[in-house]
């Protein structure tokens, strides 16, 4: 794949990092206020994931084209130790640490594509869409 660019997750701030350049893509995209917000938020879950569960991993942005419309593409990827239960995971209000669970399922709400792939002891990959709409 080819990433217009990354953030690596290490530390907090990076979160910060990764959700300010997320929002300056889908602004130069495109996208209105709204929507550059609900990318930020999405951002913002995502990086934490990495932060809190895997320890390190980056979140890369693409700007996307097809035929008749423009989308911005997210990539959360770590090699942590991975999602046990997917399923669980992904239903509303499940936290296993002490939030408010809004996590996966909210990115999956905030963005009209959505896919996880996650490896015991290998880690995970989120690959989420926002369409320019």
């Amino acid at each position: 794949m080819d990433f217009q660019s990354c953030v690596n997750i290490k530390k907090e701030w990076d979160i910060v990092g990764a959700r300010q350049l997320g929002r300056d893509i889908s602004k130069k995209i495109g996208f209105g206020t709204v929507d550059q917000a609900r990318i930020a938020t999405a951002i913002s879950e995502l990086a934490r994931n990495i932060y809190l569960y895997a320890g390190t991993g980056k979140v890369c942005f693409e700007t996307i084209e097809n035929l008749n419309e423009k989308g911005l593409r997210i990539i959360a990827i770590d090699e942590g130790p991975g999602i046990r239960d997917v399923t669980q995971v992904m239903e509303d209000g499940f936290s296993t640490s002490g939030g408010l669970g809004a996590g996966l399922p909210g990115v999956k709400r905030l963005m009209d594509e959505f896919d996880v792939i996650s490896r015991q002891g290998e880690g995970t990959e989120v690959n989420v869409v926002k369409w320019l709409r």
